[in-house]
């Protein structure tokens, strides 16, 4: 169903940047990455991941894979694959995995990072431009009073023309204003952030990349991140509608 426009919230929305910007996040955190995490992330949920486990420290996915050799693990350093992860950061790589009912490892220099930061706000989703409109309607359900727009950038350190786009998506449909999206493409093909997807000698980022990370509004799921109170890691679930958190939610801003 195409984004309704009209529904306005009314809600304090702020836009950070990189690991600061996560730690200061409040409210209901979005942390953006494009490309590639949080699309790759999208992706593998559609495919039937149970949960994914973001994680700051190559160490500890290596840790967690000694551990139970059953764990998928994804993950990148400076855009290319890890040693002996079963995946890279690629939703091309994944894109006809099958992940049914597995628990998946991910780590990259910017979008899991962000999460780990993200420490101070109330709920932590996930950012992209596949599941945009599934943001939006999800923190339109929750109706809270500050929106943190988390933009993690290139490794974490310089701004990048694809979560700006997205943050300003995001920020645009929140507030009931229309966006265009026909001028996404354009605008990524531009950007210096995707001249490896079109670079023959970049193997590790394929073009179909670049078009499965701007395929806008693909899922109608959010990725919410579950603070573990057992003293295990994080981790990712795919959740729909947000009526029944959005009781929660009230009860714990109202405290």
């Amino acid at each position: 169903m195409p984004f309704d426009v009209s529904e306005e919230l009314t809600v304090q929305i702020e836009i950070l940047d990189f690991i600061d910007g996560a730690r200061a996040a409040r409210g209901v955190a979005v942390v953006i990455d494009v490309f590639r995490a949080f699309s790759t992330a999208c992706y593998a949920f559609a495919n039937g991941a149970r949960r994914i486990i973001p994680l700051a420290d190559i160490e500890r996915a290596r840790e967690l894979k000694r551990a139970d050799p059953r764990l998928i693990t994804l993950g990148e350093r400076h855009a290319r694959p890890l040693e002996g992860f079963d995946f890279g950061n690629s939703p091309a790589n994944i894109e006809h995995a099958d992940f049914s009912g597995r628990t998946l490892i991910h780590t990259t220099n910017s979008g899991t990072q962000g999460l780990a930061n993200a420490r101070q706000a109330d709920i932590v989703l996930t950012g992209s431009l596949v599941n945009a409109e599934a943001v939006c309607r999800y923190i339109k359900q929750l109706a809270p009073a500050m929106v943190s727009l988390v933009r993690m950038g290139h490794e974490a350190r310089e701004r990048c023309e694809e979560d700006d786009v997205c943050a300003e998506l995001l920020a645009a449909r929140l507030k009931g204003e229309s966006f265009d999206v026909d001028t996404i493409r354009p605008r990524l093909q531009a950007a210096p952030s995707a001249r490896k997807f079109f670079d023959p000698a970049a193997t590790w980022a394929p073009e179909r990349d670049f078009e499965l990370c701007i395929d806008v509004d693909r899922f109608d799921f959010v990725l919410r991140l579950v603070r573990a109170d057992d003293g295990s890691d994080d981790y990712l679930l795919a959740d729909g509608p947000a009526e029944g958190l959005a009781d929660r939610y009230s009860s714990k801003a109202a405290r």
